[in-house]
């Protein structure tokens, strides 16, 4: 097992807190903004760090002949449905909620593998998918008993994350001949052009100024999210142990509940600490077992 240095431990922990910590500052992103125009502007605003980033790695950004309809089939899943999706879902759930929900990704990873390419799945790996659904209808069936519960909302985080799962299989066995940080830019400049025109059609009449922690919100998630974390992550993923890199997300939700009742007053109830547990044992289950599963 490569062994982890110091600067591998100072890097998994600034990226542990920078996806942490952005589940309730994407909620003030969008608590008074419209969540596609949110998420489209972090998205643009990104780019030009990855291409920094590209340019000083001496990456090449050259798409291969035949090389772009693979990084759209990539960037679909990936990128463009986990975003839209998911930017809706914050909108409409707690933070704390919409990062619980959201870390099944590794589960559908799991789930698409065996459906899609017959991958052979342990006891403990269908154990872990069997917590991460009934953690999920655990969350389902609360929206559903409050006055004003929107279950749309936990809906939209799970197709997030099935989408962002699907891709993750995808991306395991895609044999595209491109830099890592390149194959990142092209989908998310593909996924920023989609997510331009569906926040064109559906937001347009919504658009307003951003106020000062909108901005700052769509500020932290260029720079930070789109540019040092998919940066990094990407290139501490080919180094570091799959151990460490899977305990680093599964701390994420943990951070999102915690740091959503930090800083936006948000208070957990039993169901959401009762799925996050469960997600927990199923991320456990899969991850710790399977070194293939990406992050985001």
């Amino acid at each position: 097992m490569t062994q982890l240095s110091r600067t591998h431990w100072i890097l998994l922990a600034l990226l542990t807190l920078s996806w942490g910590f952005n589940w309730p500052i994407m909620k003030i992103g969008v608590t008074d903004f419209p969540p596609l125009t949110f998420r489209a502007l972090g998205m643009l605003g990104g780019l030009p760090v990855i291409w920094l980033a590209a340019w000083l790695q001496k990456d090449s950004l050259a798409i291969p002949p035949g090389g772009a309809m693979t990084l759209l089939r990539l960037a679909i899943p990936n990128m463009l449905i986990w975003h839209v999706f998911m930017i809706l879902g914050v909108k409409m759930l707690s933070s704390g909620r919409a990062a619980i929900l959201g870390y099944t990704m590794p589960v559908w990873a799991a789930l698409f593998g065996v459906l899609l390419f017959r991958e052979k799945l342990g006891r403990a790996a269908w154990f872990g998918i069997g917590c991460a659904f009934g953690g999920a209808l655990l969350l389902l069936s609360s929206e559903f008993g409050k006055l004003a519960g929107n279950p749309a909302g936990s809906v939209f985080a799970l197709i997030a994350a099935a989408g962002w799962g699907f891709g993750t299989v995808l991306m395991r066995r895609s044999t595209l001949q491109m830099p890592t940080s390149a194959i990142t830019f092209w989908m998310l400049a593909m996924a920023t052009a989609g997510m331009l025109l569906a926040a064109f059609i559906l937001e347009r009449d919504a658009w307003h100024q951003p106020d000062a922690a909108t901005w700052g919100a769509i500020l932290y998630n260029a720079i930070i999210i789109f540019g040092f974390a998919h940066v990094v992550w990407f290139m501490l993923a080919r180094s570091l142990p799959p151990v460490a890199s899977s305990l680093s997300v599964m701390m994420i939700p943990v951070l999102g509940v915690f740091s959503g009742a930090w800083l936006l007053g948000e208070t957990p109830h039993w169901q959401d600490y009762a799925a996050m547990l469960m997600i927990l044992a199923a991320m456990s289950s899969v991850l710790l077992k399977r070194p293939g599963a990406a992050h985001k």
